[in-house]
């Protein structure tokens, strides 16, 4: 990667590759419905940055209602998360221009892989002035 950032983005795993996407990496508990194992092209599977079975169980409840309540304790969360230091670790260390968080919800604007990106950025940007040790 030339010197600046890494754009990360969000993507539904039903969406089409594309050459943009850089690092793809899934970032959903379980494999996405539908979908065959051979057919999803990633890079990464990470189970283990996603939200805890009760945060994701009260989301799914009521997405809507539940929104600013699950994207504030999932935040918590992952800060608190050995995995995603790892996570974050392992992609300063390979610096790619572009890294493509996938998940299966429907919801394109309110999901935990935005929760995610946006936890995420600030960490590998080194923006993030909440870390915690």
């Amino acid at each position: 990667m030339a010197e600046g950032k890494t754009t990360i983005r969000t993507k539904r795993v039903y969406d089409a590759k594309e050459e943009t996407d850089g690092l793809r990496i899934l970032v959903d508990k379980f494999w996405p419905r539908g979908v065959k194992k051979d057919s999803l092209q990633y890079d990464l599977w990470l189970k283990t940055v996603s939200p805890s079975d009760a945060l994701r169980k009260m989301f799914h409840e009521d997405p809507e209602k539940h929104w600013d309540a699950f994207a504030e304790q999932y935040a918590i969360e992952l800060r608190q998360s050995k995995d995603f230091k790892d996570l974050a670790e392992q992609i300063k260390g390979m610096h790619p221009d572009n890294v493509t968080l996938l998940y299966a919800f429907k919801n394109a604007e309110k999901n935990h892989a935005i929760v995610l990106k946006s936890v995420l950025e600030r960490c590998i940007n080194n923006t993030d002035d909440s870390k915690q040790n």
